[in-house]
């Protein structure tokens, strides 16, 4: 008996031992320090290394790398110009070796490429102030799996409920569809729309709705070790060789049939809006032309909306569409989007047909901060009427 006791002692003691490590590992530098001004300090200690930088997307457009300065101490360091209220994403590069910021917790991954992440904020109402988490109600956002019989699978999706979903009244429904290479985390994480829901709820200048976001891969059940193929390298192409029973916009009335069964939905087009980005945009472009009367709101953002295919299809398709009279046709996408030519064409074609829609461009390319700003001007053209 005293020896059973001695060896858990043992145990014990091991597994203190070890979290102390832990505890002793952390960085003994702050980084990143976002300053008064909106500048941001990054700071990272090796007293080794020969070079080390820093890569944002700290310019509207692209990409910018600031070389670091190493101090007497073994610290790099550099600071940026002041900075816009914005979320944005870096890393560091030592010696040729892209790394993440020991020093920054905050990390998202986007395909397979991790970044840390942090937010400037400058007053009550920007847009760092409405990606971060603020004293406000908050919805709840949840992992969700369904049953797709169109594809033969099990499938995950993200759902955000508002704070006043009590299970009683009923709300209306946005589907938020993610670009390629994402997944049903995409929109959570890099998009920030539940925080950018709560906010814009708490605010006023959303109503109350239900957000559901779906894996947008027919060949993938869910996010990237997640589901049976566990921990495989995501690519953005994973098992597209394998072929799928249906496209994402053949299955798509699968997710609205869950979500009306298991949620308190309004049942009816006026209550349901679809939306999104990139190969998501192109989703919800054919979602318009194979369900015209389902949803009554469309957001193309940055959309993949391909128009090389059967004319006379989708000259009835698109004329089935626009004479049920949708509430909204929107078009969003950055002047510099390598999307832009199939952008224009759409458009050319929604004139030739004197059919309604809205337009909006803004500066930038095919980035996460214009869709961000895509979902905040969609969300509160909703469901208003």
């Amino acid at each position: 008996m005293k020896r059973l006791l001695f060896l858990a002692m043992c145990c014990l003691a091991v597994v203190c031992c070890h979290a102390q490590q832990a505890l002793g590992q952390r960085p003994n530098v702050k980084s990143p320090i976002v300053n008064k001004d909106g500048s941001v300090t990054f700071n990272f200690f090796d007293p080794t290394a020969e070079k080390v930088s820093v890569t944002g997307d700290f310019e509207e457009i692209r990409w910018q790398t600031l070389p670091m300065t190493r101090q007497e101490n073994g610290v790099w360091t550099v600071t940026t110009q002041p900075l816009n209220p914005e979320l944005y994403s870096y890393s560091f590069s030592v010696d040729g070796q892209r790394i993440i910021d020991p020093a920054n917790s905050y990390v998202n991954r986007d395909i397979s490429t991790l970044s840390n992440i942090f937010i400037v904020t400058k007053g009550k109402g920007d847009k760092g102030d409405l990606y971060q988490v603020n004293n406000v109600p908050h919805g709840t956002l949840s992992r969700v799996w369904y049953d797709s019989p169109t594809l033969g699978q099990q499938r995950r999706m993200t759902v955000y409920l508002p704070s006043a979903y009590d299970g009683k009244k009923k709300f209306p429904v946005m589907y938020l569809l993610h670009g390629h290479g994402g997944d049903e985390t995409a929109w959570g994480d890099l998009g920030r729309a539940s925080q950018i829901m709560d906010n814009l709820i708490a605010s006023g200048k959303a109503v109350p709705m239900i957000v559901v976001m779906p894996n947008g891969n027919p060949t993938c059940n869910a996010a990237p070790g997640w589901w049976h193929e566990g921990m495989y390298t995501p690519d953005g192409n994973a098992f597209n060789d394998r072929g799928a029973k249906a496209s994402m916009e053949e299955s798509f009335m699968d997710i609205v049939n869950f979500v009306d069964s298991h949620y308190r939905t309004i049942r009816k087009r006026s209550a349901r809006a679809v939306t999104g980005l990139s190969m998501g945009g192109g989703h919800t472009f054919g979602i318009s032309r194979l369900y015209p009367e389902t949803f009554d709101y469309y957001g193309l953002q940055s959309a993949a909306a391909r128009m090389n295919r059967d004319a006379d299809k989708l000259d009835a398709q698109l004329s089935r569409l626009f004479a049920s009279k949708p509430k909204l046709y929107w078009i969003a996408i950055g002047k510099e989007d390598f999307l832009m030519p199939m952008n224009q064409q759409l458009r050319q074609y929604l004139d030739a047909h004197g059919y309604p829609y809205e337009y909006y461009e803004n500066d930038g390319g095919h980035l996460w901060r214009n869709w961000r700003i895509y979902l905040t001007l969609f969300a509160q053209r909703l469901f208003k009427e």
